[in-house]
């Protein structure tokens, strides 16, 4: 086994990923047998030390809920991004992105609120501090594959800005707010997210012709 520390930038963020990535794989199949794994199962099946399991994840239900969210909401996300039809519309993958993450927020949203709550404080019990984000992250990974139409129109910080601004509305912090503090139901709720979501992406496409 071998220690790798969560890098950042580069080729060094992509190796990051793919640790993560392969340890989040590890969790899935493992949990698959109905038996929640332990720490040392997946650090032997995804071929890490313990340690830099917990560089990504300082909790065991972390990385668990994590594993979940992801088995339920991949498969769908891939599968709605890759229609052709959507290939060069990056508001119109945007918002099918949109649609399918809430088509399973009765099974993922009690997950992500579970979540929110064990990355909101910082790490307790002698748990290392993570290095870089403290939660996955699969929701970039899906912003970046629906906006993949901008990525070499926009300049990189305007396309990095987008995705950051993306981020901030479309997910479980943004179904959490819309549905307890403004109380709306699962239509509203779409109708909000969605149209917050193209209104971004249009505006970062009206920003750049005009600077044309």
């Amino acid at each position: 086994m071998t220690t790798e520390k969560p890098a950042r930038g580069g080729g060094r963020e992509a190796q990051r990923r793919r640790t993560r990535k392969a340890i989040v794989e590890a969790a899935v199949r493992l949990s698959a047998s109905g038996t929640p794994p332990s720490i040392d199962d997946i650090a032997a099946a995804a071929d890490v030390s313990r340690r830099t399991i917990y560089m990504y994840f300082p909790t065991l239900d972390e990385l668990l809920i994590d594993a979940t969210a992801g088995a339920l909401n991949e498969p769908p996300v891939e599968a709605a991004l890759s229609d052709p039809a959507l290939a060069g519309d990056a508001a119109g993958r945007v918002d099918v992105l949109v649609r399918t993450l809430l088509a399973y927020s009765p099974q993922s949203l009690p997950l992500g609120r579970r979540m929110i709550r064990l990355t909101v404080d910082p790490p307790q019990n002698g748990v290392p501090e993570p290095t870089g984000p403290r939660r996955s992250q699969r929701r970039i990974e899906w912003l970046d594959n629906a906006c993949a139409p901008l990525r070499d129109k926009l300049s990189e910080r305007a396309y990095q800005r987008l995705i950051s601004a993306l981020t901030m509305v479309v997910g479980w912090e943004a179904q959490v707010a819309l549905r307890d503090v403004r109380g709306l139901d699962p239509q509203a709720e779409q109708d909000a997210m969605t149209w917050a979501a193209r209104a971004l992406v249009e505006a970062a496409i009206r920003e750049h012709d005009h600077q044309r």
